[in-house]
């Protein structure tokens, strides 16, 4: 059967690679994306399919909702080497609502989890001439490389399909590839989800037939074909975690002898472990983020703050770079590039308790690093009108020997 399968998957991409007007997915994205691929477990592994493990879904869904909920701004860098936040159209559909139906968490949610499972996440830009006025999620992309280096996009939606090219379509690529595409971590560790998608269905199977150990039937008489579908079919009325516990009544010189299951390798207990901080590796994501702790580790504590630490520097950080180097470079105005940009405010990501927040705040305002009402805002309270509230201060607390005791007035 198996082979049947991948002798069908041979075929379809034969037929994808002969195409209409030479259109070809740049590393079987397509074939991929529509069929998936079938593991050595027998599995059938597609972005579709790896969301059915909790930890592929935990890993997506922690790191798609971070980045989406991050503040971002429009930034513009002033003569003076200062910069000022801005707040036009560009930025509110960046920020507010990319389009009619989503707000802009929704949309980011949807465009980084689609980079993170396929690789690539795509957005069609909505225009009114040279103007930008929205961006609408694409799903079903097969992107092609044009003899500038460009792609054109070809997209299918509600069983139409037209093409869209490169200046239309903001295209977020993940940890990336040679060819100008981002690679898909379920793509390449398909052999890994496979073997976890057939051990949660292992599991799934022992836990239909209630966690009870197998057995046998023995007779010391032959049956004839009627009677072993008679028997099949009592048996099947005892089978299932909803008749655990009914009482069967054997006849006709039948007894049942047990296999015994250790309860432990019924549940797969160390195959599913191994297999969470498997597919943690493929995602870059701490198992500890998810709630999966290690042996002896416990899910507070200073250790796992440094692991948070780690896994913002080296995992968030780099995608909300590689976000802001797309945005700059395909939705800033041209008249704009080099002074406009876009940013994503990392220091919500380092919430603190409110005794090292008050140390932080006192240190930043007696370093004369920042001013009361920036601190006030920084705790989402109004400006104090009073004029002193904007200067900078410091502690002068050491001064020199010639100018003690003088009267400063």
């Amino acid at each position: 059967m198996i082979n049947l399968m991948r002798a069908a998957f041979r075929g379809i991409k034969a037929e994808l690679s002969a195409g209409e007007s030479g259109w070809v997915a740049l590393s079987g994205e397509q074939l991929f994306s529509d069929f998936g691929l079938l593991s050595n477990a027998g599995t059938t592994v597609s972005s579709e399919t790896v969301l059915k493990l909790s930890s592929v879904w935990a890993c997506v869904s922690r790191t798609a909702q971070l980045i989406a909920t991050l503040p971002l701004d429009l930034m513009e860098k002033q003569p003076d080497g200062s910069r000022e936040r801005i707040d036009n159209d560009l930025a509110r559909i960046l920020t507010v609502k990319p389009n009619g139906v989503q707000t802009s968490v929704e949309f980011w949610e949807g465009v980084v989890a689609h980079a993170l499972l396929r690789g690539n996440g795509y957005a069609e830009k909505l225009t009114i001439g040279p103007r930008l006025v929205g961006l609408r999620p694409l799903l079903s992309v097969v992107p092609r490389r044009r003899g500038d280096g460009q792609f054109d996009y070809r997209v299918t939606e509600n069983g139409r399909a037209y093409t869209l090219p490169a200046e239309k379509v903001l295209h977020l690529r993940g940890f990336g590839g040679g060819d100008g595409l981002g690679l898909s971590a379920v793509k390449y560790g398909v052999q890994s989800f496979g073997a976890a998608l057939a051990a949660d269905n292992t599991a799934s199977t022992v836990f239909d037939n209630a966690m009870m150990p197998s057995g046998v039937l023995q007779s010391d008489q032959i049956l004839t074909p009627e009677q072993r579908d008679q028997l099949q079919a009592m048996i099947t009325t005892y089978s299932g975690s909803k008749k655990a516990g009914k009482i069967m009544t054997l006849e006709a010189g039948l007894s049942f002898d047990q296999l015994q299951m250790n309860p432990e390798d019924a549940q797969l207990l160390e195959t599913r472990r191994f297999q969470v901080e498997d597919i943690c590796r493929w995602f870059g994501m701490p198992p500890i983020i998810i709630g999966h702790a290690a042996e002896g580790q416990t899910m507070w504590g200073t250790g796992v703050e440094s692991i948070m630490l780690s896994w913002l520097t080296t995992g968030i950080n780099p995608m909300l770079r590689r976000i802001e180097a797309r945005m700059n470079a395909d939705l800033i105005p041209v008249g704009k590039r080099g002074r406009w940009y876009f940013e994503f405010n990392r220091e919500a990501m380092l919430q603190m308790d409110s005794k090292s927040k008050s140390e932080f705040m006192a240190k930043m305002g007696q370093s004369g690093t920042m001013t009361a009402n920036e601190r006030r805002e920084k705790l989402n309270l109004r400006r104090h009108p009073d004029p002193a509230a904007d200067e900078l201060l410091a502690q002068t607390a050491l001064a020199p020997l010639k100018d003690l005791g003088k009267d400063e007035t």
